[in-house]
């Protein structure tokens, strides 16, 4: 997130095991390159946390980025939605979120590994 936004972000929101697969890619990248990621209580989805305004033009098939700017959601300590826990949570630097075009590489990335890897069964 730019400075200034903190609290202030969108959700995307994909399933699990794509999500996973993101988050290592992005690591891999960069130490910083991932933002906070929420996960549901069942471990069907995970939640980027990025720049607000990201939902008004995100079309990456497999995944929905919700606005949720002005719902209540803050980056803290305690996960923001009932039922969710923090994957990777807000650190010292929590008004930091995943860049949407390096998490759409990602997401594209994690689709093309594990249409492979089910390729391969």
């Amino acid at each position: 997130m730019a400075p200034g936004t903190a609290g202030a972000c969108d959700l995307v929101t994909v399933p699990a095991r794509q999500g996973l697969e993101a988050v290592d890619i992005l690591r891999r990248g960069a130490s910083d390159a991932v933002g906070p990621v929420l996960h549901d209580g069942g471990c069907d989805t995970l939640g980027f946390l990025v720049p607000p305004g990201t939902a008004a033009g995100w079309d990456v098939p497999g995944s929905i980025c919700t606005r949720t700017d002005g719902r209540g959601l803050r980056l803290a300590p305690e996960p923001p939605v009932e039922g969710s826990d923090w994957l990777l949570p807000p650190g010292a630097d929590a008004d930091r979120a995943t860049d949407p075009a390096v998490l759409r590489r990602a997401l594209g990335e994690a689709a093309r590994l594990i249409e492979a890897a089910d390729s391969c069964r």
